[in-house]
């Protein structure tokens, strides 16, 4: 008979219907859809410092204005609590809200168009059922018009974010030599979003590389935002990772620090929300697809330390541009042979960001300062003070001068004016750091 058959299914839907009990994901994929939230990096825009996870607030000071990350928590009035998981999934991949409207192309759905539906599945049950609910609204007020207005992003979406089915289809159809290979390419150019951040953009904001496939400008280096510049992930000699082996790129993955540089700026977010939560695997497969891109110019000349700067500061000659103010201010901890003490003090010699022909990143950290947070392989911070206060604009022009021509690095000078443009980014927000005065 048709209720010994179908019975038990029915007295279960009675159950649910008399008690209230919805459906619960099982803890694997939970477990799973967290982990995905950590390669997705979604805490390090959408977790405010001091804020509840996923709550919103972050501040993203753009030159179009100020856009604030909105809330992703599981609240039904200010957060994605009434979002279907078909809605959850468009909004991931395409940039298309609930109500219709297109997200801004700060949230990477270029990218995350690649992700699998299983990876998203799993997100969607973490989102709902393994997040706290949190009830905080973010207003979006600080975008200028015409840039506030939404409907544009409609033209823009259609005109440069992929086809979710055609990333997924060009995604299946790829081959590597290496399965490992093929695990970090899917990591890095899909829910990982490097190119987001490390790759140009054109004048109309679209990353003029989405893929390893579309040439050399894929991680080639991204567009300076609020003074920071990310570097190019290529294997470029003086300004990339091509000094960089494998396991170098997996420390600096969970660790944020290794022998031939240090996280600077958005990255230490990146790291502490994202990579240092992924498995050894999943940061080596990155480390070996990364490997796998070649120099943008490969005929461009390397480098080699250069001991002439060293020499002249410890035999007490300062008369180099900026050599005064590097002895005073930094040769504490980088050394006079610019060599630093990694990991705890990187280095300047043959550093990829001081070589960077965009000075930006240098200057910003020389005025701003940086954290070297802790993790949870290396459980110190190690915080350099800004000297925003301390040294007007051509002293800071000096000495990061100073920094680029020594040790082989060969970058060009900096200017006051150059100097000047970096310290208009900073803001109340995020004043330059300090250290206790004894």
């Amino acid at each position: 008979m048709w209720w010994t058959k179908w019975g038990w299914l029915a007295g279960l839907l009675l159950a649910l219907l008399v008690t209230g009990t919805a459906y619960a994901a099982d803890d694997g994929l939970l477990a799973r859809g967290a982990y995905m939230a950590h390669v997705a990096d979604c805490g390090a825009c959408h977790t405010a410092p001091g804020g509840a996870p996923f709550a919103g607030g972050v501040a993203f000071h753009l030159p179009m204005g100020t856009l604030y990350a909105p809330n992703i928590t599981p609240d039904a009035q200010t957060g994605i609590g009434q979002y279907s998981e078909a809605a959850f999934t468009r909004a991931v991949r395409q940039g298309i809200r609930r109500d219709g409207a297109t997200l801004y192309p700060a949230m990477p759905y270029p990218s995350y168009a690649r992700m699998t539906d299983e990876d998203l599945h799993a997100l969607y049950a973490y989102f709902m059922q393994g997040v706290k609910p949190v009830a905080h609204r973010v207003a979006q007020t600080g975008m200028t018009w015409p840039f506030s207005m939404r409907w544009p992003l409609v033209l823009w979406r259609r005109l440069y974010a992929p086809d979710p089915a055609e990333a997924q289809r060009q995604m299946r159809e790829r081959t590597f030599p290496d399965p490992l290979v093929a695990r970090g390419s899917y990591l890095v150019e899909g829910p990982g979003h490097c190119g987001a951040c490390h790759t140009p953009r054109a004048v109309t904001m679209q990353e003029k590389a989405l893929t390893a496939l579309d040439g050399t400008p894929y991680l080639s280096g991204g567009a300076p935002v609020d003074g920071w510049r990310p570097v190019s992930l290529r294997g470029d000699n003086r300004t990339g990772l091509g000094r960089w082996n494998e396991q170098d790129i997996v420390r600096f993955l969970a660790t944020g620090r290794m022998p031939l540089g240090a996280a600077f700026g958005g990255m230490t977010d990146a790291i502490a929300h994202g990579t240092q939560h992924l498995t050894p695997m999943d940061q080596l497969a990155i480390a070996r697809f990364l490997k796998t891109l070649s120099p943008q110019t490969p005929a461009a000349q390397g480098w080699q330390y250069d001991p002439a700067a060293t020499a002249a500061l410890r035999a007490g000659d300062v008369s180099a541009r900026g050599a005064r103010q590097y002895v005073d201010s930094c040769a504490a901890c980088h050394r006079t042979d610019g060599r630093g003490y990694p990991t705890t003090f990187p280095p300047l010699a043959g550093n990829p960001v001081v070589m960077d022909p965009t000075p930006d990143s240098l200057i910003r950290i020389v005025l701003a300062g940086n954290i070297l947070r802790a993790t949870r392989q290396t459980p110190s911070a190690f915080v350099m003070p800004g000297f925003a206060t301390r040294m007007d604009n051509g002293a800071v022009a000096d000495t990061v001068t100073f920094i680029r021509a020594a040790w082989g690095n060969n970058a060009p000078a900096v200017t006051a004016e150059d100097v000047d443009k970096i310290r208009r980014t900073l803001s109340s927000e995020h004043p330059p750091l300090s250290l206790p005065m004894n």
